[in-house]
């Protein structure tokens, strides 16, 4: 049964992608950033017929540093890291290709959008940070959907995602109202360990 599924597992997907013998994972893992990352390269100029290559990049790059990385909220923890290494990919895939964005074909601009990128006071690291979380929490409540009994994500998208009250629910999907706020609280769970130290 999906729900028994859901409850075994102990460990945040940060985590579990540490380990590079882990393969589910990291499928979990590149579903969940490969979207965003292509998104972020579109916007740095990046020409389309890159994206795919760069941010395969991106993804062994984290691979290959994730062991070192350590958690710390002051710098921006993982998105802040994660922000990082994008950077420092593009900047590493303009120089060794001496491409130029496809946004201006300026140099200038090439530097502007690393700098800002780079910098986690500027308004592009503020968007990247609202845009990580927002990606993250919407891309993780459908990896997970499928753990749960469908009974289960109703009660817990009625409650949690659309605001009704238990009660309301409780009596509309047949179940007591302990059974809604149990449901409510499995999926909560299961989402907070997924995301833990994916957001801040």
């Amino acid at each position: 049964m999906p729900d028994a599924e859901a409850a075994t597992t102990s460990s945040s997907l940060l985590s579990r992608v540490r380990d590079h013998a882990d393969a589910v994972a990291w499928d979990r893992f590149v579903a969940l950033y490969a979207p965003l990352l292509r998104g972020w390269l579109r916007r740095s100029g990046v020409p389309p017929h890159e994206h795919d290559d760069l941010a395969q990049d991106v993804f062994h790059a984290i691979a290959r540093e994730m062991p070192t990385f350590a958690y710390d909220r002051s710098t921006g923890g993982f998105r802040g890291w994660l922000r990082t290494v994008l950077a420092n990919r593009l900047r590493h895939h303009w120089r060794q290709r001496q491409t130029r964005p496809l946004a201006t074909g300026d140099e200038r601009f090439a530097a502007t959008v690393l700098d800002q990128l780079e910098d986690p006071r500027s308004g592009m690291a503020a968007a990247w940070d609202r845009e990580h979380d927002e990606h993250v929490v919407a891309t993780l409540l459908g990896l997970v959907r499928g753990d749960f009994e469908p009974q289960t994500w109703e009660a817990f998208r009625r409650t949690a995602l659309d605001g009704q009250a238990v009660a309301t629910v409780a009596d509309a999907l047949g179940l007591t109202v302990n059974a809604v706020k149990l449901a409510r609280h499995r999926v909560l769970k299961r989402l907070r360990r997924e995301a833990d130290s994916l957001l801040d």
